[in-house]
């Protein structure tokens, strides 16, 4: 199998929630749901990336403290409060 030129672009189907698909439409259009879609999954790769990091260092040391991933948190995200963070709630 050979690998993909960098930068192409292939057509896939994906089924998902009704709801989702009228909420993605109503968010981006019709034209602007495959670069939305692409963001997303890329999003969810790297976060897959960093979840493989952290249990690769948790299964050879201690499981990082909740200060230490906040602190990761900062670092990544900067100091925005996460509205489904473990342990906090808005309300």
């Amino acid at each position: 199998m050979k690998a993909p030129r960098p930068g192409s672009t292939e057509n896939i189907s994906v089924s998902m929630p009704s709801e989702l698909i009228g909420a993605l439409r109503m968010r981006t259009g019709k034209r602007g749901m495959s670069a939305y879609v692409t963001a997303a999954v890329r999003h969810q790769l790297a976060m897959d990336g960093l979840a493989e990091i952290v249990a690769a260092y948790e299964a050879e040391h201690d499981p990082l403290s909740e200060a230490e991933v906040r602190a990761a948190q900062r670092e990544l995200f900067g100091d925005v409060q996460e509205p489904y963070a473990s342990g906090d709630s808005a309300a």
